[in-house]
């Protein structure tokens, strides 16, 4: 009789496992999947520029307004080429430290007409 039990019991503890490391095989490969697909859409974000009005997002054709935000990773040379502003740090007197650049910085862009006719 107890060998019967025990039997019982042995079988709703293996059936209890393999629930458990079924449910865990299934929670990875879910994790996994967001992970994946929040990194593609972070990619796809990044290779896009937006242009910020008020309260909307409107994509930009052109690489920079008047008005720059300063994106994570920039400095004001990779900005200048982008841009085709030499003179970002003149024109924009807040500017102290041309290598105290960060994101968030807001900036005044002037592209120049050469920049323009290449397009």
């Amino acid at each position: 009789m107890r060998a019967l039990i025990s039997n019982k019991n042995t079988s709703k503890i293996k059936t209890s496992i393999l629930i458990a490391d079924v449910a865990s095989w299934l929670c990875a490969v879910s994790f996994m999947a967001i992970v994946l697909m929040s990194s593609v859409r972070e990619n796809h974000l990044r290779n896009l520029e937006y242009v910020v009005r008020g309260s909307q997002m409107l994509m930009s054709h052109r690489p920079c307004d008047e008005i720059y935000v300063v994106g994570e990773g920039e400095t004001l040379h990779t900005i200048s080429d982008k841009c085709g502003d030499p003179y970002i740090v003149e024109r924009n007197p807040h500017i102290h430290d041309p290598d105290d650049v960060f994101p968030g910085l807001v900036i005044k862009i002037v592209p120049s007409n050469h920049n323009k006719s290449l397009r």
